[in-house]
């Protein structure tokens, strides 16, 4: 067996960590700079009217507490396996945000975060992510679907329900089925594995955040005097946020598909498009590329378990 030279596999590590964090930059600044739609010079315009500091401090509020949530989120889903600190916890998941950012629907924060736990713990650590994510999607798709009936899509409301029912019943007509080792059965009996006041608290906390998020998207259309009725408003919001996060995409791209989404929709409310355009854009550089800067740091400073 070929040994590699400890100092070696240091500048190994180095060198990728470097890249994820060029990488994120790049593709950050790459839309931030090439995207027609976005046009700096009227939102310099809309900024400079409609801010004030109340008003950013609040909306930071938001950004803070939508991430935090999610911190506390894996930290109450890791005590499973064994319990972590708030500021570990904030490690693993700003740390893996900034690998995900280039990645399909950000599958690299799966890879991301079980590089933090020993190896032996990876597949644990993978399926704890699943179940993290997996209540956002479930709490998304909910408000989603009672959005698309407010809106008087009932079509694609019932269209969905039907997807979903028929998912499930396949689901279960199938679940002893095995494919290389796993089955919807076995992965259903981990899931009654983690305590209940886990489960409790992760659906708590997820309800929690997607209320956040979506309300701070509300609050910014308010804040651009975008006066339309609340719950049109809202489920016009979890509308976008739906149908956006079943489009396969890149954590880079999430405010252009957002905002093409958004746009369709908030048009036939008569909003104008470079506002939903910014809003959305804002939502994305608050919500993902400052805890990627952040998570940045973090990278640069991992030392990973694996051995």
């Amino acid at each position: 067996m070929i040994t590699i030279p400890h100092k070696a596999t240091q500048f190994l590590v180095f060198m990728v960590k470097l890249l994820i964090v060029t990488a994120a930059f790049y593709f950050i600044f790459k839309q931030l700079t090439e995207n027609p739609k976005l046009q700096w010079s009227q939102f310099q315009q809309l900024v400079s009217e409609k801010t004030s500091l109340f008003g950013v401090l609040f909306v930071l509020a938001f950004s803070f507490a939508n991430r935090f949530l999610e911190i506390l989120k894996w930290q109450n889903l890791v005590t499973s396996l064994h319990p972590i600190s708030v500021g570990e916890a904030s490690k693993q998941v700003l740390g893996a945000l900034t690998a995900g950012i280039f990645t399909p629907n950000g599958l690299g924060e799966y890879a991301g975060k079980a590089l933090y736990f020993e190896k032996q713990n990876t597949k644990q650590i993978i399926f704890l992510n699943l179940v993290c994510n997996g209540v956002q999607m479930i709490l998304t798709i909910l408000f989603g679907i009672i959005g698309l009936f407010i809106l008087g899509y009932w079509t694609w409301a019932l269209g969905l329900i039907a997807a979903t029912v028929g998912f499930l019943g396949l689901s279960l007509v199938t679940k002893t089925i095995t494919i290389k080792g796993y089955s919807i059965e076995k992965l259903l009996d981990k899931i009654n594995e983690i305590p209940r006041r886990i489960h409790q608290k992760n659906n708590f906390l997820g309800l929690c955040r997607y209320l956040i998020f979506s309300h701070q998207t509300y609050f910014l259309f308010l804040a651009f005097n975008i006066h339309v009725p609340y719950p049109i408003m809202m489920a016009t919001i979890t509308t976008v946020y739906l149908l956006s996060s079943i489009l396969p995409s890149f954590q880079f791209l999430d405010f252009a598909v957002k905002g093409s989404i958004a746009v369709f929709f908030f048009d036939k409310l008569g909003v104008n498009e470079l506002v939903v355009v910014f809003i959305t854009t804002l939502m994305w550089f608050l919500n993902v590329v400052v805890p990627v800067v952040i998570g940045s740091y973090f990278v640069l400073n991992f030392k990973p378990k694996w051995k």
